[in-house]
């Protein structure tokens, strides 16, 4: 069975999906990407689907599960390089892909990334404690 490889950059695992989404393959990504979020302790996932021409029931639920098992391990995810093709089977089907941010390209992904971590990272000062009062 034909595996998608999984790319470490900085805090970011980059996936491109290069090959035809078999429902094997889609769970066995499911179970390497969560290995390798805990493994790295990346807060951001992109998967590149650009490479995909017809995008299932099946895979579309897939990557929504991803997105939710990545949320609860600590990362965020983008899908990126969705085709408008792609884009109408999925509301066409119904699925309205929760947890799952989306952007144009990697390169917007990444930034997109970038700005939810700067948001997350608290301010100089923030973890100044708060005076106590007294009785």
């Amino acid at each position: 069975m034909e595996r998608v490889p999984v790319l470490k950059i900085g805090d970011v695992l980059l996936v491109s999906i290069q090959i035809d989404m078999e429902d094997q393959v889609a769970l066995q990504l499911q179970e390497d990407l969560a290995d390798r979020i805990v493994a790295t302790g990346c807060h951001g996932v992109i998967i590149d689907i650009s490479a995909l021409d017809i995008v299932d029931s099946f895979v579309g639920r897939t990557l929504a599960t991803i997105a939710s098992i990545s949320r609860v391990l600590d990362a965020e995810t983008v899908v990126v390089g969705m085709r408008p093709a792609v884009a109408i089977t999925l509301v066409e089907l119904g699925l309205s892909l929760p947890g799952i941010r989306t952007a144009l390209n990697v390169e917007l992904g990444m930034e997109m990334l970038a700005r939810a971590a700067d948001e997350a990272e608290p301010e100089e000062g923030d973890d100044e404690e708060l005076p106590v009062p007294t009785p």
